[in-house]
Parts: structure tokens; sequence; C-alpha cells
């Protein structure tokens, strides 16, 4: 029997199914090649966008066709949109509804048996990593934060963090077998919190500030990096944990959703534009050289002109090293999906191209700065012609060319050339 895993969305998502597919092969299922060599088809789906869900009620249609995929027996709806009541009437050509935390009813299902049983945690599975020198090692899930766009809290439930040791325990392993970058997980790492201490270790460790300076103090030769942040959150002890460490990469997703104080408290983020700046200028100061990357929704319900171009401007002011710009869609269940929807599709996108295009800019001049520069970069693809892609411990894209195999490994790349999104180099 065959498996093979659909994801859609965030890197959680990419996490969640690495753990899937290790719950899959301890019941004896080997990983397909392609879906239509699958026996079993798992889709590990998103709610943040409508988009996404639209794409997942096609796959499953699809994948109902039995001309298309003669061998599949049996299809399972996973991630966010798994137990929404909408979801399971809409999606009811899938075999089996499963929320990711329940990875141990898998078997049961499977059979057609009872959920009744003994409770393995979705922390304690050993995920199938699918890259051998990059991992993503969820510390939390869910979130308490409820902004107003967001669907997250309802389809991930309320934060549950991880005990640290057995966050420890996953990073030591993962090191030991040579793993060279380590991407922390939560929808809002910075409101970390250990459960109740189990170990000497979790005693010691009271937020998420002391667990990356733990993490980061292991030996060997590694990048440690996470995502996302809640600028209401980012603590000073966690800008000065970042100064001081160099294993931990010098990155922050730092999402900001809106330039203008009134959208932002509608969107019930907790924090005006005037603080954010002045966070951003806080981290600039005590980490140098840090990439901030944001995100940013352009017509939200009631976003008049004026209110975009303050995010315009924030943009402009800021200088973002990258920046993820969402165009809103309506999520049934959420707050916002209460007020109308008045902004039109083509304002939308136009919002949309005018912050890329203050974006390419501001970032072209901020990676312009780095040619002549040597930098470390982590290989990370293969491409043709010996062309190789690696990234900076500011998440920026490096292109140069070698004729050694160099997949997975360190090296020192000088920079000749810089574009907006990506760089250019030779190898030194």
């Amino acid at each position: 029997m065959k498996y093979y895993i659909k994801i859609f969305g965030c890197q959680m998502n990419y996490s969640d199914a690495e753990r899937a597919a290790a719950k899959l092969e301890e019941l004896g299922y080997k990983e397909a090649s392609s879906d239509k060599d699958a026996d079993l088809i798992l889709l590990v789906t998103c709610s943040v966008r409508k988009s996404a869900e639209d794409r997942v009620y096609g796959a499953v249609n699809n994948y109902h066709k039995k001309k298309l995929y003669p061998k599949l027996k049996t299809i399972i709806l996973s991630g966010c949109m798994a137990l929404r009541p909408e979801v399971v009437k809409k999606a009811d050509k899938a075999d089996i509804f499963l929320d990711i935390k329940d990875l141990n009813k898998l078997p049961d299902l499977l059979q057609k048996k009872s959920l009744q049983g003994e409770v393995e945690t979705y922390f304690s599975l050993k995920p199938k990593y699918q890259s051998k020198f990059t991992a993503y090692v969820p510390i939390m899930t869910g979130c308490n934060n409820f902004c107003s766009y967001c669907i997250v809290p309802y389809v991930r439930g309320q934060e549950e963090s991880r005990p640290p040791q057995d966050i420890i325990n996953e990073v030591r392993d993962l090191l030991a077998k040579g793993y060279k970058e380590i991407i922390l997980l939560g929808q809002n790492v910075n409101s970390y919190k250990p459960p109740a201490v189990e170990s000497n270790i979790d005693f010691l460790i009271k937020d998420f500030a002391d667990l990356l300076e733990c993490l980061s103090n292991m030996p060997g030769d590694y990048w440690l990096s996470f995502i996302t942040s809640h600028p209401k959150d980012l603590s000073d002890k966690l800008i000065g944990v970042m100064a001081k460490n160099k294993k931990i990469c010098e990155y922050i997703s730092l999402p900001v959703q809106s330039g203008d104080n009134k959208i932002l408290q509608q969107m019930n983020r907790h924090y005006t534009v005037s603080q954010y700046k002045n966070l951003v200028k806080k981290i600039r100061k005590n980490i140098p050289g840090v990439a901030i990357s944001t995100d940013v929704i352009v017509g939200f319900p009631g976003e008049t002109r004026k209110q975009f171009l303050n995010t315009a401007k924030l943009f402009e002011d800021v200088k973002f090293d990258m920046a993820y710009i969402n165009q809103y869609s309506p999520r049934e269940g959420t707050a916002s999906a209460k007020l109308k929807d008045d902004v039109p599709k083509a304002e939308k996108k136009q919002r949309d191209k005018e912050l890329n295009d203050v974006l390419a800019k501001t970032a072209l001049k901020i990676n312009e700065r780095l040619i002549g520069e040597v930098l470390d970069v982590l290989v990370y693809q293969k491409g043709k012609h010996d062309l190789w892609l690696g990234k900076t411990s500011t998440f920026k894209v490096v292109k140069f060319k070698s004729k050694e195999n160099l997949l997975g490994k360190f090296i020192k790349v000088k920079i000749k050339k810089a574009g907006s999104f990506g760089l250019e180099g030779n190898l030194v």
C-alpha cells in the first residue's frame, strides 16, 4: 500500500505532513512517487485564504475520479479545514476527516473503528523529515490572539506549548544526524510558555527567549531560526538573545498587516504604527544587518485610499527585506467576515501592485549594499548547468555556480550582483 501527501499552506502544514508521513509508514504504507500511484491520499489543508480552500475542494473532487486514479482507495482530509462542519458537508467525497492532533487515531479510522482509545500526543510523533539538512520543529500550536480576519484560533485551537525537554531532544537528535538548519515553528512563537514543570530543564526555561538561548548553545555547526512573531509579544530579552548568539539567524518575520492605526484596531492587532516602527528600530540597533520581513493585507473592509497610502508610507519608512502581500478575502467564522467586503477586487489588485513596487525598490537598495561582501551560505537546491541555490543567515537567496556537490553544506560566496529578491556570486 502506498500513500501520497498533498500540502496546502504554511510551514506548519509541512511539519504536520512530516509527522503524518511517519505515522503512515509506521502502519506499513510506503511513499508513492506520484498521486496516481497512491492507494491513500492525505490532504493537509489550509484555511487562511479562501483560494486555498477552493483548491482543496477541487482536489477532493478530482481524486474521486476513479478513471484518473484507479488505485486510490482512501482520501483523507486533514489540517485546518478538517473538522469544520461546512467543510465536511462540502467535501463529502473525502473518506476520512482527521484533526492533525489525532494522528494516533488513524489506524482506527482506516479500519472504520471507534475513536475511543489511548491518546498519543501530536508532538510525540517522530516526523519523517523531507530534507536531510533543514528541519521544521514545532514548539507550539494554536493561537490566542483572535485577529479579526484570521481563522487560525478557530481551526487550530488555543495555544498549546510543547515541553522544553521534548523540543531539546528533537533538536539534539537532528544535530546528531547532521542537520544544518533548525526552524522553530509556531503561530506566535513569542507567546511560548512551557507547560507544567516536568524536568530540571523545564524549570529553567520560562519563555521563548530562554528556549532559543538553550537551543543555540548546543555543540555543532548549524543555524537556528523561527517563525512567526507577533509584534506585541517580541521582547527585549529575545532581541538580546539573538544579538549575542551567532548561531541564531539575523532574520525576523514580523507581520504588520497594515500601516494605518484605525485598520490595525479593527484587525485587533494590539499595537500602533508608531509602536511597530519603534520595535523595528530597536531590533536593527541591537542586531546589525538583521533582515525583517512582514505580512500585510490590502483591501481590508473599509480601507480607504488614504489608509492604504499610510501602509505604503510604512513600507517606504521601514524598508522591509521581504513582504508577503495578501489581498483581503473574508473568512467565514471570523469577526471581520461580518463587515462589508467593500474594496473592489481591481482596487485590491492595484494596491497589491503598488506595495510590491515599493518593496522591490527598497529591497534592491538593501541587497546592493551586499555587493562585494563574502557571505556564509547554506546550499539547498541544485539547478541546471552547475547552478546552485543557497540562502544566507538573513534568508536571502543566492545563486552561484560550482561543479561540486554542495547540497546541504555551508559555503562562502562573494556577492557580485544583486536583485530585489536575490543575489548572485562566486564560490570562494
